[in-house]
């Protein structure tokens, strides 16, 4: 009898050991993946009846009702400074952080003139899934682990929203754009660089 009862509190032992398990590995075997347009309402003046998200919400609904047009973030950006309020400031690729680790695609960082606001944009971005990943703005051109992230500093902009698609992240306006060298996608529980794009200004 005692030993059925030592059985059955063994399983039960293990039922949080193996849902921890599960939270950690299960992303490595899918893809989660978000496609988010660039803001139309970053070059919107607000009115002041109106927030930023009903503006955004008539620009969307006036663009689904014309033709359609197909513009690169290059196009967008592209022209004289009288014609665009969106400016490309820095930029690079995504790069494996090693045989396991891996991820592609383009990271930029945009300032809004009419509102002073950076963002953080990725574009055909892909990186391997994992448990709770971040994105983080980083004081080193190439980290390659938790120590050089600490050793040169860094902000956390968010929680990864898909491993997969273009996103927009928000940079805080209190960060100095001149210390960000380098994009990192961060496993945070394991303290593993996942992919690094390290930041030059546009040619």
């Amino acid at each position: 009898m005692i030993r059925y009862v030592l059985i059955g509190i063994g399983l039960f032992a293990l039922i949080p050991i193996i849902w921890v398990a599960w939270w950690l590995g299960s992303p490595l075997f899918s893809s989660t993946q978000v496609n988010e347009e660039f803001p139309f309402a970053t070059r919107a003046v607000v009115p002041a009846n109106m927030t930023m998200a009903e503006v955004e919400t008539r620009m969307t609904e006036a663009a689904s009702a014309d033709s359609e047009v197909n513009e690169s973030m290059a196009q967008m950006t592209g022209g004289s400074a009288d014609q665009n309020a969106v400016q490309a400031e820095l930029t690079g690729e995504f790069r494996d952080a090693d045989s396991f680790h891996k991820g592609s695609g383009t990271a930029t960082i945009f300032e809004i003139a009419a509102t002073g606001e950076r963002v953080l944009r990725f574009e055909d971005f892909r990186v391997t899934n994992g448990p709770d990943l971040r994105v983080l703005l980083a004081n080193a051109a190439n980290p390659e682990s938790h120590s050089d992230l600490d050793e040169s500093g860094y902000v956390e902009l968010s929680e990864l929203k898909g491993n997969v698609g273009s996103q927009n992240y928000v940079i805080p306006s209190d960060f100095d754009l001149s210390n960000a060298q380098s994009v990192v996608i961060y496993c945070n529980p394991f303290r593993v660089v996942f992919s690094v794009a390290t930041l030059e200004s546009p040619s």
